[in-house]
């Protein structure tokens, strides 16, 4: 049996969700304007390849201590409706069908939270998803610590190896799509590394290394 694993930002859907969260969360105003630009600096150094978003994600993890995860959960369902839902590439149906048809099972693999994790699987008819995940207390609330490691670059190799054991079969035998240079060390891991839309650092790694590059398209207004 083989695995097919689906980055989420830029490659399933055509924006990166984590600007998009921090946009919804300003603009609910449940994070102030200099919260709001600090993190969005993030991402804009991450995605120009000049920082790691590992430490962002966990002080971003640290400070959910003590809130409700049923009130994130809601919330994220409620941003998947209104921002996620209506931007997933053409081609990311393309590819999700031509390796249902061969049998393949379905996996997001993805930094993104648990919650948006689950309504992206749900939505495409995914077989499963492997994201970030949050400790809970016997209250429900958050204890600032997330199960590690980290769904995040290297980390993203680790969840992968265990899921694969756990389903009886190899990353020799998988393939793994994404967008983004931090999924370097996971698209090296797979059998068949493909590269969608990618950033400038990757391009240039998939030309070097002979990866096959796709164009998934933008979706329809």
């Amino acid at each position: 049996m083989g695995v097919a694993f689906f980055d989420l930002d830029k490659t399933l859907i055509s924006r990166n969700s984590a600007t998009l969260w921090i946009r919804y969360e300003w603009a609910e105003r449940r994070i102030s304007l200099g919260q709001a630009l600090r993190a969005a600096g993030w991402v804009l150094r991450y995605s120009l390849g000049a920082v790691d978003l590992a430490d962002p994600i966990r002080r971003t993890v640290r400070s959910m201590a003590g809130h409700l995860e049923g009130e994130i959960a809601e919330r994220t369902a409620r941003f998947y409706a209104s921002h996620v839902r209506s931007l997933y590439r053409p081609g990311a149906h393309a590819a999700i069908a031509q390796h249902r048809a061969a049998g393949d099972r379905l996996v997001l693999l993805s930094s993104s939270s648990c919650y948006l994790g689950a309504a992206v699987s749900h939505e495409l008819a995914l077989d499963d998803y492997v994201c970030n995940r949050f400790e809970v207390d016997a209250a429900g609330r958050y204890t600032g610590r997330l199960f590690e490691p980290l769904c995040f670059g290297p980390g993203k190799v680790v969840l992968a190896e265990r899921y694969v054991r756990e389903h009886g079969a190899s990353l020799d035998a998988c393939t793994f799509y994404s967008d983004s240079h931090s999924d370097l060390p996971m698209l090296e891991a797979v059998g068949h590394p493909i590269v969608v839309d990618p950033d400038p650092r990757l391009r240039r790694h998939a030309r070097q290394r002979g990866w096959p590059v796709q164009d998934w398209g933008v979706p329809a207004p």
